[in-house]
């Protein structure tokens, strides 16, 4: 990955209070190996590269963490421990999720089969496009740590294609149509 995008991302992920925020108390409320991802992330670059106000068509803050309780009652605690530890309207916009759970729901959420993964960063790797693929943690020394499984080209590019380890994912058209009604300078690359 590029030390160079890596440190832009930073500068990026640091200017905009909102995500910083979201960030710092994700990161006072210790989950095992939690990272916020995909719009979070992705949106924060391409509203600084498009001169757009931080914050602009974000809907919500997206943190996967690892616990291998897969158990609803265990996620549940975790839920509304993440939900008592912000105000609104950011209680209503972060959104945490069980990464060790996911295979439980996904197929019957977005009819697809999904295998169990074996930690957080392992999820980003089957993200509908390569562009939404990337996680970040604020460390506990402040630093920022990324996980990009497929590098930050793309997102810096503001490019969105399938991602090319999994099959097309059913809600690819519905994903291109959200970032072009709201970045309409992103180029999506589809060769279906």
């Amino acid at each position: 990955m590029s030390a160079t995008l890596e440190a832009r991302l930073d500068r990026m992920v640091r200017a905009d209070p909102d995500l910083m925020h979201v960030l710092t108390v994700a990161r006072s409320l210790d989950l095992p190996d939690w990272r916020a991802f995909s719009g979070a992330v992705y949106q924060t670059v391409w509203n600084a590269l498009g001169g757009r106000p931080v914050g602009y068509g974000r809907k919500d803050y997206d943190l996967g963490y690892f616990d291998p309780d897969t158990s609803w009652d265990a996620e549940d605690v975790v839920i509304r421990r993440v939900a008592a530890a912000f105000e609104e309207p950011f209680r209503s916009q972060v959104e945490v999720r069980n990464q060790a759970r996911v295979h439980l729901w996904f197929k019957d959420r977005f009819g697809e089969d999904y295998a169990p993964l074996s930690c957080t960063d392992e999820a980003l790797g089957r993200f509908v496009a390569p562009a939404f693929a990337v996680g970040i943690r604020l460390e506990p020394d402040a630093s920022l740590s990324v996980a990009a499984p497929f590098g930050l080209i793309e997102v810096f590019d503001r490019v969105i294609r399938p991602n090319p380890n999994r099959p097309r994912a059913r809600g690819w058209e519905r994903a291109v149509a959200g970032a072009l009604a709201r970045w309409p300078e992103v180029q999506v690359i589809d060769p279906a």
